[in-house]
């Protein structure tokens, strides 16, 4: 039996041309070695399979006119794993190999990846050499994580950020390898692949021989991949909305479960919905459908849906699905969250119906433009302001307020009976708004101020750090109170007791324009002589002649 080779090693870029996703560095490198300005120090910055190592391979070779596998690669490319050789030796080492020049071709090169696991004392060790190479000395490092690289390793390398690589890049190089190997695939498959690896084409090669191998008779169909991902079938989006759209919440309900009996989790599913809706929601307009990162196919079945919805509906699914999100990690019934988002988003078009708003249109054709036609035309919301209205409205059934104009704090609020909800009746209630009426602002005595301040201070009496500090001078001048401060760890402290102190002095005093500062006491840190040095400094300058003996003598005062 042949030893088996990888994709990810076997289908390895040998040269620029074949390095998917990052053109903006491919061209620059083979500008710099064609026109003899390549620098000397360079640092490939990105996230993991993205090319990064496999760039300062082709770089190396290139610049010694190398072969791939020419056997005098390994005296002149030298690789190095800082993961595992990250110490100030290992650095020093490197270093003593630079002082020899090439015996074959024109540069000696060092590749070190993941640089940024080096020690701080190893980078400190490196950088004379990384600053002052010899001109046959190029050196390449290659992390996935720059932050982690001190800066004065920064500024002595010449910089390339590698992107993720798209979704469709992925999928292409894919669709190559598997017509080289031979292999019968479906489209919508290699883009699920392509997916799941998140922007790593290396990790999208090592998916797609795990599907080989699952997969019989050579051939990647879409449902493999579904099932050997664990990955939630489009369609069942599809169909979840397509139950919500008919106002019927028995459909949603039945597919949560039979997605929860395929050991799916519920949060998982909350989050695909909400991505669904979202493409449902840029489906709507031409110049945003492109936002959809999906395979054609599906962006058909997208584009139809969308048609039957209108954008404030999708909006209003969208916030009970992130409401959803956000609680579902500290829900005790985490099924019972989703079930009830779903019910909610179920009858949302009912409540829109019963407060005058557009309506889902029904018998619309495939394809045809949403028109929103008020289901009451005198009581119909301006079209600019649907959205907003829409989205209280169902804010108010989740008992969560989204957004409100200026205009409409001064109305009349309307309010929900929620055992009407499902039977599609809504009461309405007129409220009258509440105006609080103004304080009257009354003089404030001192004496008055004191005994107030005191009772508070007596209140947090169980607070020893609390109470001295309410216990240190004050002075009181145009309603403002200027407490002094003894040193500044007392300055945290009196800014997690202001707000109640001073809620407090209000309301005992009537006086609502009362406010609090503080000033620190000026004090003198007196400094101690630590080391031999400023011992001696001291002993200076209370004898002058003990200088004189230093210099007289050439002592050193560190000794």
């Amino acid at each position: 039996m042949e030893n088996f080779v990888v994709s990810a090693r076997k289908y390895r870029p040998l040269g620029f041309e074949e390095v998917v996703g990052q053109e903006h560095i491919t061209t620059t490198l083979k500008n710099a070695i064609d026109n003899n300005k390549l620098a000397q120090a360079l640092l490939f910055c990105g996230p993991r399979g993205v090319g990064k190592t496999t760039c300062a391979r082709i770089v190396a070779r290139m610049i010694n006119g190398f072969e791939e596998r020419a056997e005098v690669n390994s005296l002149n490319i030298f690789e190095l794993d800082a993961a595992s050789n990250n110490g100030v030796d290992d650095i020093r080492n490197l270093t003593e190999q630079v002082r020899y020049p090439p015996q074959f071709g024109k540069f000696k090169v060092y590749i070190i990846d993941e640089v940024h696991m080096l020690t701080t004392q190893a980078f400190n060790a490196f950088l004379k050499t990384l600053e002052e190479p010899p001109p046959y000395a190029i050196f390449i490092l290659a992390t996935t994580e720059k932050h982690k690289v001190i800066p004065t390793i920064l500024s002595r390398c010449q910089i390339f950020d590698f992107n993720r690589i798209q979704v469709s890049d992925i999928s292409r190089q894919l669709k190559k390898v598997a017509d080289r190997e031979k292999i019968k695939v479906e489209e919508e498959a290699l883009h699920l692949i392509a997916q799941k690896a998140d922007g790593a084409l290396r990790d999208a090669l090592s998916i797609f021989d795990l599907m080989v191998t699952f997969s019989s008779g050579n051939e990647v169909t879409f449902k493999n991949v579904l099932n050997n991902l664990h990955i939630l079938d489009h369609d069942y989006y599809f169909k979840v909305v397509d139950g919500m759209l008919s106002e019927n919440h028995a459909q949603p309900l039945l597919l949560l479960d039979e997605i929860l009996k395929k050991g799916f989790d519920g949060h998982n599913f909350i989050v695909g919905l909400s991505e669904h809706l979202r493409n449902l929601l840029v489906a709507q307009d031409a110049r945003t459908v492109d936002l959809m990162d999906v395979p054609e196919s599906t962006r058909k079945k997208y584009l139809e849906q969308a048609a039957t919805a209108t954008p404030s509906l999708l909006l209003s699914w969208l916030n009970i699905a992130n409401q959803c999100d956000l609680n579902y990690k500290g829900s005790k019934n985490q099924r019972l969250l989703v079930e009830l988002a779903l019910m909610k988003m179920a009858h949302v078009n009912s409540v829109l119906k019963a407060n005058g708003t557009a309506p889902v249109q029904e018998g619309l054709k495939k394809n045809e433009p949403v028109t929103n036609t008020p289901a009451v035309e005198s009581n119909a919301a301006p079209a600019s302001a649907e959205a907003i209205e829409t989205v209280n409205l169902v804010a108010k059934v989740v008992k969560e307020p989204i957004a409100k104009t200026a205009d409409e704090r001064n109305k009349p609020r309307t309010t929900i009976n929620l055992s009407n909800l499902l039977k599609g009746k809504v009461k309405e209630e007129t409220v009258k708004p509440v105006v609080a009426p103004e304080k009257e602002n009354k003089p404030v005595k001192e004496s008055e101020l004191i005994r107030v301040w005191n009772e508070f201070a007596e209140l947090r009496k169980t607070q020893v750090a609390e109470y001295h500090l309410l216990k240190q001078a004050f002075t009181f001048s145009n309603n403002v109170i200027s407490l002094t401060l003894t040193n500044p760890v007392e300055e945290p402290l009196l800014h997690t007791i202001k707000s109640d102190l001073l809620t407090y002095l209000r309301d005992n005093l009537n006086n609502d324009l009362i406010q609090l500062d503080y000033h620190f006491t000026q004090f003198e840190t007196k400094r101690v002589a630590y080391t031999n040095k400023e011992k001696f400094e001291a002993l200076v300058q209370k004898n002058p002649s003990l200088k004189k003996l230093q210099e007289k003598f050439g002592l050193d005062p560190e000794f």
